[in-house]
């Protein structure tokens, strides 16, 4: 498994590309490029790697997690898949966009697959597991790699921190309860791949995070 992230828009969200090397099959979790240049930068690197995008896949539908669904859309033909528990963020989507003063155009993009617990995404030779950790949103999910200790928390978990939790479909004993079962169950080895900010480690999170 190959992961690159880029920081995107205005919110400094994290984009990640993940691919198989030998089947060149990819993944793009959280699409947030926003305005050309940063469509520009995504749509070069898949270029450039020859890769095949299989799944535009989101962590949850909080609107910098999905400024660039629409042009990935047009630009690769997969539409997007979430969990049906953030329905609400997907139809609030330009509006929210407003309320932030977001200056580009933007486009509302409705979803195709549901993603649900334990559902497997398969991109080449590894797999990617769904886990709905709710809290930080409805439909907040993870995507999870068992053999390779690789784990794409979105919002949910940060390092030595956790997802705001005050936004409509938001409650934050469902996060921690999620977070503490699903997660920190998880060998100390894991890296977290978070929707803002660095990387950590699960080990780093069960003894460092004051949340937990």
């Amino acid at each position: 498994m190959k992961i690159k992230v880029f920081v995107f828009n205005p919110f400094y969200e994290n984009t990640y590309v993940v691919y198989d090397e030998t089947t060149r099959e990819a993944a793009i979790i959280d699409c947030g490029c926003l305005g050309v240049d940063e469509e520009t930068r995504l749509k070069n690197f898949v270029d450039e790697e020859k890769l095949s995008i299989k799944y535009l896949l989101n962590t949850h539908l909080h609107l910098d997690h999905q400024f660039g669904n629409h042009f990935a859309v047009a630009t690769w033909g997969v539409l997007p898949s979430a969990h049906e528990g953030d329905r609400y963020w997907e139809n609030a989507f330009e509006t929210q966009c407003m309320l932030f003063g977001i200056p580009q155009e933007v486009h509302n993009q409705s979803l195709g697959t549901m993603l649900r617990e334990g559902d497997e995404l398969t991109i080449g030779n590894f797999k990617l597991t769904v886990l709905h950790v709710p809290g930080h949103s409805a439909g907040s999910i993870c995507f999870y790699n068992k053999k390779a200790n690789v784990l794409f928390s979105g919002d949910a978990l940060f390092r030595e921190s956790i997802g705001r939790t005050d936004l409509p479909g938001g409650n934050h004993p469902q996060l921690i309860e999620g977070i503490k079962t699903k997660i920190l169950t998880m060998c100390d080895e894991t890296i977290v791949y978070t929707g803002h900010g660095e990387s950590t480690t699960v080990e780093h999170e069960r003894y460092n995070n004051p949340y937990l």
